[in-house]
């Protein structure tokens, strides 16, 4: 993405901070459970989820709409691997350095966090790195393949990945409810398709807008129905966890309805969009941070620390997730921001070098080959 678009960047941003509130609510274990009675801060727990479900697809959305129309840049994924294992490696030694490591140091744990891609330190990142891999491979398909193939190829993934699973309440070996590299092939193709051909899955953002809102109720809505099944009868146990699945029909709508209203979007304000485009750069670093398996179970004991244990009242328990959210976001910008000037320091002191050097060689064969942009 040569220029940034500041709609899509303000939305990778809003995507960030769901991706953060999604992680307060499970940690906070305040969501509506099977079998316990429900308060109020566990229905608006319950409904906050239901509108942030769709980060994670808006993110990947994001993600293959841009990729889709981009080369093949070495470099790029080199960095992208390098910032992770940035954060695995560096995150530890600090946590040894203040005496506030929780978990036992042994061989496994160096290999789990110099080699975070390989041992799956953090889900998304692993699927994400292997999506931006495979990426050129994705391209050359959608390059090749008629309007109408490509819809085939889409539909019939969505059929085994996404359709059966949403109206079959079984459990089914194939699904990993869109945790995972196969579901992020298909965002990415149906980003691609809607990038290629330019779809426009509403009419306008308004509409787009309602799409989004609908669906996020919806989810709502069938999660209460579930429940009260449940406490009746005592079935549809698995089905109760469906709906916030990635790859749950409404989940994936309400990502597009959001996607699409985005698409729709004119940030007008300059202070807005260059907030935006300043952030969004940095929220993958606001991931990395707060899911690192030292930290992703401890820090919203660390706020509660700061701002108290979660209310039981509605109004304070909003008051409470927003503070923490807005601190743990912030903190990760931050810390990312020094993890930028680090790896421009380095990028500066290896710009000369024979390594660079040879880089650069190996990145243009790959564009000379073909690889490096869409034909």
């Amino acid at each position: 993405m040569k220029k940034r678009e500041a709609n899509f960047e303000l939305l990778r941003v809003i995507a960030m901070f769901m991706v953060v509130i999604l992680h307060y609510l499970s940690h906070g274990d305040v969501l509506i459970k099977l079998g316990a009675p429900i308060h109020s801060v566990n229905i608006i727990s319950t409904l906050i989820e239901s509108f942030c479900i769709v980060a994670v697809n808006v993110w990947v959305l994001i993600s293959g709409y841009f990729l889709s129309t981009s080369g093949f840049h070495l470099k790029k994924i080199l960095q992208l691997i390098c910032e992770v294992i940035f954060y695995t490696v560096t995150i530890s030694f600090v946590m040894q350095l203040v005496g506030t490591y929780a978990m036992g140091l042994d061989f496994f744990k160096i290999a789990q966090y110099c080699f975070p891609i390989a041992s799956e330190h953090y889900w998304f990142a692993t699927s994400y790195v292997f999506m931006y891999i495979l990426s050129p491979v994705l391209n050359s398909g959608v390059n090749k393949l008629s309007r109408w193939q490509l819809k085939m190829v889409i539909m019939g993934l969505l059929f085994w990945f996404c359709f059966i699973k949403t109206f079959i309440p079984v459990n089914f070996v194939t699904d990993d409810m869109g945790y995972g590299l196969k579901w992020f092939i298909v965002l990415y193709l149906i980003a691609a398709y809607i990038r290629k051909y330019d779809v426009r899955i509403m009419s306008n953002g308004r509409q787009s807008s309602l799409l989004y809102v609908v669906s996020s109720i919806l989810i709502f809505v069938i999660e209460l129905a579930v429940y009260k099944y449940n406490s009746i009868t005592g079935g549809f146990n698995y089905y109760f966890d469906v709906p916030f699945h990635y790859n749950y029909l409404l989940c994936l709508t309400g990502a597009l309805g959001i996607f699409s209203s985005f698409r729709y979007l004119k940030v007008k304000n300059r202070i807005v969009s260059n907030v935006a485009c300043f952030l969004a750069p940095m929220t993958f670093g606001v991931y990395l941070l707060h899911e690192h398996i030292e930290i992703r179970d401890r820090w919203l004991v660390w706020m509660q620390s700061f701002f108290g244990p979660i209310p039981k009242t509605p109004l304070a328990f909003i008051g409470h997730l927003l503070l923490s959210v807005v601190v743990v976001f912030f903190a990760g910008v931050f810390v990312d921001f020094i993890r930028v000037q680090i790896f421009s320091f380095i990028g500066r002191m290896l710009k000369n070098t024979k390594f660079m050097a040879w880089l650069d060689r190996k990145a243009g064969n790959l564009e000379k080959a073909g690889l490096g942009e869409n034909k």
